[in-house]
């Protein structure tokens, strides 16, 4: 590789980055549970982009440069996914079991893993935003079937305080997964 050849390359990596940078950290930021996660992604992205010997080959930066974004998201939630699935199913008002069809159905195009993945992502990161004391309500209760005198027993709190804060992270859960819901199931 010659001189000039690198200094292009550096050059088409600084554009891309002063481009694409917020953009991507915008796509990625919502879909992690921190911004040190996002910043993470972020940087794995551009040490792909880094990585690669013929940047010209590359037609369209941009699309290349989500595409690989995606794909590192994917990465990252898949090393992340619980071992079953069934447990993070919910029931809604009407007692009806919601997101069973969406999280254990059989996958057979890349838009039906495409969406799971994001539903993944969407519940870990609505998980993510609850404080603590009512995520952890909810994880044990919902997630690890401990009765709510185990969960009183265990943080020494009042049983009708551990039962309202997983009021509230069921609401705050089903508000996002609702969201979720109607921005891919409802343009479809």
């Amino acid at each position: 590789m010659t001189e000039t050849t690198t200094m292009s390359q550096r050059q088409t990596i600084v554009q891309a980055v002063r481009e694409y940078g917020k953009r991507l950290f915008g796509f990625i930021r919502p879909r992690v549970g921190s911004d040190a996660d996002a910043e993470d992604v972020l940087q794995d992205v551009w040490f792909q982009l880094s990585q690669l010997v013929d940047l010209d080959s590359i037609e369209n930066i941009g699309a290349w440069l989500f595409r690989v974004t995606r794909n590192k998201l994917t990465d990252r939630s898949r090393k992340r996914l619980p071992d079953r699935l069934e447990d993070l199913a919910y029931e809604n008002e009407d007692g009806e079991t919601q997101f069973n069809d969406l999280v254990l159905a059989d996958f057979v195009t890349p838009e039906d893993e495409y969406l799971r993945q994001l539903f993944w992502e969407t519940l870990f990161s609505a998980l993510e935003e609850l404080p603590e004391n009512q995520r952890n309500v909810f994880v044990w209760n919902e997630l690890e079937d401990q009765t709510f005198q185990q969960i009183a027993d265990r943080t020494g709190e009042n049983i009708k305080t551990l039962i309202s804060r997983k009021r509230y992270a069921v609401q705050h859960l089903r508000s996002r997964l609702e969201t979720f819901y109607q921005e891919f199931y409802e343009t479809t």
